[in-house]
Formats: structure tokens, sequence, C-alpha cells
């Protein structure tokens, strides 16, 4: 038995290939695996849940067919679908997980979040995190109608594009020395995030002790799983071979 590890998935209609590979992963892990874990941005957009358009019923039903079959699926928010709630999680059977959260992954512990919150150096992101994070923000938010919701959103989206050009590369990733602390607080020697979009394995020093950070790559071009035996071991797999 293993534990899979996913993230920024960035599920739409635009790439239906992305939706269809998720999918069947979702089939290959309900005999394959003791557990999945979605590190956030599941969805390319998430406005709430009463948005039903495509194709959240579909993976709503296909994450409940897993669940109801035995396989936990965790589920944490991500800068993209941060309002998933109360009815996304009693239709889909995942459990949302706080970010960052500190799990026992077969006797070691294993700290996981999505990510932003170690960007630190990004500094208008995390002013625009703060505020979208606020629990009055999100309801006066969510008694918009679902097409001015959409309109904003898209805005935002705009404004977030063209910002990002003006950013360096270094600005947009995590602050090591902010990971560090996030071990140190944590007791973890072992952090598993998504976010950046910058698939690596990264070696850290904590108080003089090794410490390992695995980072998981989206699924704009292909699937990005991290897998662990219950030996320990860290594999990155696709799709494919995680048939094989």
């Amino acid at each position: 038995m293993s534990t899979l590890f996913v993230s920024d998935i960035h599920l739409s209609t635009t790439r239906p290939e992305r939706v269809a590979a998720f999918l069947a992963l979702l089939e290959l892990a309900s005999g394959h695996t003791g557990g999945l874990y979605i590190l956030g941005d599941l969805f390319d957009q998430w406005l709430g849940d009463d948005d039903d358009s495509p194709p959240h019923p579909e993976v709503m039903a296909a994450l409940a067919l897993l669940a109801g079959n035995g396989v936990p699926v965790q589920v944490m928010h991500g800068n993209h679908d941060f309002l998933l709630g109360k009815d996304f999680l009693a239709r889909s059977g995942c459990q949302l997980l706080p970010d960052p959260s500190v799990i026992d992954l077969y006797g070691q512990p294993v700290l996981l979040s999505h990510g932003d919150l170690y960007c630190v150096d990004d500094l208008d992101y995390q002013k625009l995190r703060a505020l979208t994070r606020r629990p009055d923000f999100q309801r006066q938010f969510l008694t918009l109608p679902l097409n001015e919701r959409r309109q904003q959103a898209e805005a935002l989206r705009l404004r977030s594009r063209a910002a990002m050009v003006e950013k360096s590369d270094a600005i947009m990733d995590v602050n090591p020395a902010v990971v560090e602390q996030a071990l140190r607080n944590s007791g973890a020697r072992l952090l598993i995030h998504g976010h950046t979009h910058r698939p690596a394995d990264h070696e850290h020093l904590v108080d003089g002790m090794p410490a390992r950070r695995f980072v998981l790559g989206d699924w704009y071009h292909g699937e990005s799983i991290l897998r662990c035996t219950e030996a320990g071991d860290f594999q990155r797999l696709s799709l494919s071979s995680l048939m094989h």
C-alpha cells in the first residue's frame, strides 16, 4: 500500500485531457493506494459551492466514489479554490486539511502545505491572500450572483497575470528561511507542498539536522504525482508509470 500526493491540477473545461487524467488517477487509486492528499488548486476556479459548471459535478462524483471505496481523500485549499466549502466536502466525500498540517506518514511526521504561505517575499500576493482568506470577505463575496463573482474573478486573474510579469522568479518562490522555521515549529523534517509549479527535491538544514522538501508539480502539461510507500520511499510518477 502507498500514499499519493498531488497539487495544482487546475481542473477546468479548457483542459479536458487533464480532467480525464485526474479521473483516471482516481479510478486507479481505488485499488492501489491507502490515501490521497490534494494539496490545493484542485480546480482552476471555484467561486462557491453553488457553482455546478463542468467539470465540478463529475469530479465530485468521482471523488465520492473513491472515498466510498474506503480510500481517505484529504483536500487543502489553494489560491484558486480557497472557497471550497461544506457542500463540496459533503458531495465529494473529501476531508478538509488545514494549511499547514502535520500528518503521520508511516511513522514519520510530515508537514503539508499548499505552499503560498511561504512565499513571503511577494508582499502584494500576501496582502491579497490575507484579504481573500478573511471570513467576512468570503461571506460578502458569496452573496453576489454567480455571474458577478465570475466577472470579478476574471478581472482579478488578469491583474494578477500582469503583475507576475514584473516580478522575479525569486520573489514568487518560497523563502528558504521561512520554510526552515516552519519545519522547526512543526517538529517535522519533511515538507511537501505545491503552488510554485517548480517540482524539485530540496535539502535543508534545521538546527544542524538534515531536512527535505518535496515540491509538487502542476498538471498543465502532464501529471505530477508523488508516492510514498510504507517503507518511507518517495517516488515521482506520471499516470502511465503509476499504472505499471
